[in-house]
């Protein structure tokens, strides 16, 4: 295959677009599923998300008159195009299928941060008040939890570990790095400062992907859906789409980081699948048994304990515990 024709396919097809959208949905309709059954109900059928999604691309793109049209129209694909790329490389390296660079950790930060803004900008371009409150409630709450989360993906760079008599750290940045440290060491989560750590970025990335009780920019009592007010059809349809990529890169990110990554072998392949779905019934659960919080009360929660949280699993992880 030719080089362009590999990176398009690698990007496009698998572990691309096309893969992380049906992992996403997929783990969208679980998400859906178990919430369904922790409160009682029966749920939606599998194919539900997959529907839902092409519904919306059917119907009519409807842009508010006081809205800058070139960026209420933009944004949702800029969203949807750095989602895919950070899925891309998480599960490039996750997989094995191609080497990545020392630096694909910030990176994959990097790209991560850009869906969030999206709705942001995306949200004070439509002109609308209630979605500019929405837009500066995520931009706050980003603000809030980026700090943690970089923190505690960071322990796994520097976690020490003895090797013949010599405290040695993973000391890369490189995700496919990271998993060859923990395949010689072990797995990081299973050490006080990896399990730490492993929290924080639990909690930042259901801050991230916008979930109870972080769905500020879109609490529906309180200001209609937010920075998401003016969207419809095919763009609202990407923002959901962007969701659901994020679902599908996020759990992958944190089992490659702190729990090793994919063993390329049949039981290796069930156990990762396994950690993602645990990861994501955490989620869940998190989602159905916590309220709503205030935007002081999130932000109050991640600068104070989860901060000082991370902070100290990288203290931790510099001894070597």
């Amino acid at each position: 295959m030719a080089p362009i024709a590999e990176w398009l396919f690698l990007f496009l097809i698998f572990p691309g677009l096309l893969f992380t959208v049906v992992v996403g949905l997929t783990l969208c309709w679980v998400d859906r599923k178990v919430t369904a059954l922790v409160q009682w109900r029966a749920g939606p059928p599998p194919g539900q998300p997959f529907w839902d999604v092409l519904k919306l691309m059917g119907k009519e793109v409807i842009v508010p008159a006081q809205a800058w049209a070139g960026g209420f129209l933009s944004l949702p694909f800029v969203g949807l195009a750095a989602a895919v790329l950070a899925g891309t490389f998480v599960w490039i390296a996750t997989t094995g299928m191609a080497p990545t660079p020392g630096g694909d950790l910030i990176v994959v930060i990097y790209l991560l941060a850009i869906p969030t803004l999206a709705v942001i900008l995306g949200g004070a371009a439509s002109g609308n008040p209630l979605g500019a409150v929405g837009s500066s409630r995520d931009m706050k709450l980003m603000l809030s939890y980026e700090l943690p989360f970089v923190i505690a993906l960071l322990v796994a760079v520097f976690q020490k570990h003895e090797i013949d008599g010599e405290m040695v750290a993973a000391g890369t940045l490189s995700l496919s790095g990271l998993m060859e440290f923990q395949g010689d060491v072990g797995s990081i989560l299973f050490r006080p400062s990896g399990a730490i750590a492993f929290l924080v970025a639990l909690l930042c990335a259901h801050a991230k992907l916008g979930f109870v009780p972080f769905d500020l920019a879109e609490a529906e009592c309180e200001i209609g859906e937010g920075a998401l007010l003016e969207y419809s059809g095919p763009l609202l349809g990407l923002f959901k789409l962007t969701q659901a990529v994020l679902l599908a890169t996020l759990p992958v990110l944190l089992v490659t980081v702190f729990w090793g990554g994919l063993d390329p072998t049949p039981l290796g392949v069930l156990a990762f699948i396994g950690k993602i779905v645990l990861i994501l019934v955490l989620f869940v659960l998190i989602k159905n048994t916590n309220p709503r919080v205030r935007i002081d009360q999130a932000m109050r929660f991640f600068w104070g304990p989860l901060t000082a949280l991370a902070l100290l699993a990288l203290v931790l992880a510099q001894l070597g515990l």
